[in-house]
C-alpha cells in the first residue's frame, strides 16, 4: 500500500481509505478480524459518518478499539455529520452534539478528521466556525474538511473558518466521472462538456484539498458495481485485459484507474470481503500506464472531442 502526505506535519496516510458503512451487523470476531486484516494490509485511514447504521457502525468500530487497546495510534479515525431526519444542519449545537456521539461510540477522546457530510442550505457558515473553534481548542477534533461540496460552498466556509478545509469527499468511479470528463470536453457540444461540479478537480488540485472518492466500484446513485454487470460490456472487457497485462484483479485494475490520476485522491472502499481490499492494497502498489488509462476511459463511453 503506498502512502500520502495529507495535513499539516506530513501525516502519511494510505493512499486507499477503508469505509466502514457495512459493518453494523459484524460480529466482535468479525469486526477485529476485518480492522486487523485492513492494518495488516496498509489501511490506516478509516471512514465514519454518525448516519451509518444509526451509529451502530461507529459502535462496532469502537469495540475492536477497546479490546485492541494498542490499535488506536496506528489509524486514523475520521467521520461526518450534518446530514438529520429529513434534513441537513450545520447549526453550532448539531455539530457539537454530533461530535460527542461519535467520540462515545467510537470510544475516543479525538477524532482526527471530521467532515461536513451534505451543504446544508441553511448554512450559516459564523457557526460552522464557532463549531469548529471549540472542538479544536478542546482537542475533539484535530483536521477539518467537507463531502460532497462544489468549490463556491468550500470558499464560502473558509472565509469564515480558520481551520484549512483538506478533504472534500465526493462520488467518482470509471461510470460516474463527470468531475473527469468535463475538462476534456471544453468548448464543445457534447454533453459531456456540462459542468456539474464547479470543475473540481482542478479546484482541489490549486487548493490542495484532498479528493476522496466515494463508492470508486459503484454506478450510479447505490445502483450497484459496474464490474461484471452485462450493462458494461466493453467497460468489463478492456478492464480485465488491463487487469491481465498487470498481474490484478478487476476490483484491483479499477481503483488502479483513480490512482492513475495526478490529484492524488484517496479513494474510499466500503467492502468488508477481506480478500476484495487484498487485491485493492496489491493495486494501490501499481501504476498504470496513460494509454491503459484511456483505454478504460473510452470504454466506459466518454468521447475524447
Amino acid at each position: 500500500m503506498k502512502y500520502i502526505s495529507m495535513f499539516s506535519g506530513g501525516i502519511r496516510a494510505s493512499q486507499v481509505a477503508l469505509g466502514c458503512m457495512r459493518i453494523a451487523n459484524l460480529n466482535e470476531k468479525e469486526a477485529d478480524r476485518y480492522v486487523l486484516n485492513a492494518l495488516e494490509n496498509g489501511y490506516n485511514y478509516f471512514d465514519h459518518a454518525d448516519i451509518y447504521g444509526g451509529g451502530k457502525c461507529e459502535e462496532v468500530f469502537g469495540g475492536v478499539l477497546r479490546r485492541h487497546r494498542d490499535l488506536r495510534d496506528r489509524l486514523f479515525i475520521q467521520t461526518k455529520c450534518g446530514i438529520g431526519r429529513g434534513m441537513y444542519d450545520f447549526s453550532k449545537e448539531h455539530i457539537l452534539t454530533a461530535v460527542d456521539g461519535s467520540l462515545k461510540r467510537l470510544g475516543v477522546e479525538r477524532i482526527d478528521v471530521l467532515l461536513l457530510h451534505r451543504p446544508d442550505l441553511l448554512m450559516e457558515p459564523e457557526e460552522v466556525a464557532e463549531a469548529f473553534d471549540e472542538l479544536e481548542k478542546n482537542g475533539k477534533v484535530a483536521f477539518f474538511g467537507v463531502s460532497n461540496h462544489n468549490p463556491a460552498q468550500i470558499e464560502l466556509l473558509q472565509k469564515f473558518v480558520r481551520q484549512k478545509l483538506a478533504v472534500n469527499q465526493m462520488q467518482l468511479s470509471i461510470t460516474n466521472a463527470t468531475m473527469i470528463s468535463s475538462g476534456a470536453n471544453v468548448n464543445t457540444g457534447n454533453g459531456e462538456a456540462v459542468d456539474r461540479d464547479g470543475y473540481l478537480r482542478d479546484y482541489c488540485r490549486l487548493k490542495e484539498i484532498t479528493i476522496q472518492p466515494w463508492s470508486p466500484l459503484q454506478h450510479g446513485f447505490f445502483d450497484g458495481p459496474f464490474l461484471g454487470n452485462a450493462k458494461f460490456e466493453k467497460l468489463n472487457e478492456t478492464i480485465r485485459d488491463v487487469a491481465k497485462n498487470y498481474g490484478m484483479t478487476d476490483t484491483g485494475a479499477a481503483i488502479a484507474w483513480l490512482l492513475r490520476l495526478p490529484d492524488r485522491m484517496q479513494p474510499v472502499v466500503g467492502s468488508v470481503n477481506l480478500q476484495r481490499l487484498r487485491e485493492i492494497s496489491v493495486a494501490a502498489d501499481m501504476s498504470i500506464s496513460a494509454s491503459d488509462w484511456y483505454r478504460i476511459y473510452l470504454a466506459a463511453g466518454y468521447p475524447l472531442p
